[in-house]
């Protein structure tokens, strides 16, 4: 991918110097509280490897995000496909992201989301971008509604990737935004 750069920060494909950071918040409490699972070492390093191979593939996918002035990468932000998610239709694809608890509150989900909505609605051409998170995780949640997303009730799923063993982590909510309304509120800006 050709690396995209906001007000902020510089959003690019995976390098061997993030793998420290890629195992942080895959195995921190704090940034893991809405999964089942934490990743060691090993396995954080293989789906970095995964990550970085879907994004030269595609250009695009849950992308490094570091702080330009500094270099530091301080997460990953990024649209990406849900066929791993049988539940929603197919071609689906998602905005997520995930971040180190020190970077939390600086609004850097937010100026990176705003950069990749315009990448999916402009230059792929989506007609609509999801994302979705356990329904008590208010952090997510608030970041899609300040993306102007809307949430769908209808649209509620139990996560089929959530064992049995975290009843808590498995519903749901899903917020949309379609190419529309992100052009209307892209004009109501102005």
């Amino acid at each position: 991918m050709k690396p995209m750069r906001t007000e902020r920060l510089i959003l690019r494909n995976w390098e061997d110097r993030d793998r420290d950071l890629f195992h942080r918040i895959n195995s921190d409490d704090r940034v893991m509280e809405f999964f089942p699972f934490r990743r060691d070492r090993a396995q954080a390093d293989a789906k970095m490897d995964e990550v970085r191979a879907w994004i030269d593939k595609d250009g695009y996918g849950f992308a490094a995000a570091e702080i330009a002035a500094t270099g530091q990468c301080i997460g990953f932000v990024g649209i990406t496909g849900t066929e791993d998610i049988d539940v929603l239709p197919a071609g689906t694809i998602e905005i997520g992201w995930r971040l180190a608890p020190e970077f939390w509150g600086k609004g850097y989900v937010t100026e990176a989301s705003e950069a990749w909505l315009a990448y999916g609605f402009e230059r792929l051409g989506l007609g609509e971008i999801v994302s979705f998170a356990v329904e008590n995780n208010h952090r997510s949640t608030a970041v899609m509604e300040r993306l102007g997303m809307s949430a769908d009730p209808s649209a509620e799923f139990d996560h089929p990737g959530i064992p049995d063993s975290h009843p808590a982590l498995k519903r749901h909510v899903l917020y949309r935004l379609s190419r529309q309304d992100w052009q209307a509120r892209k004009r109501a800006a102005r």
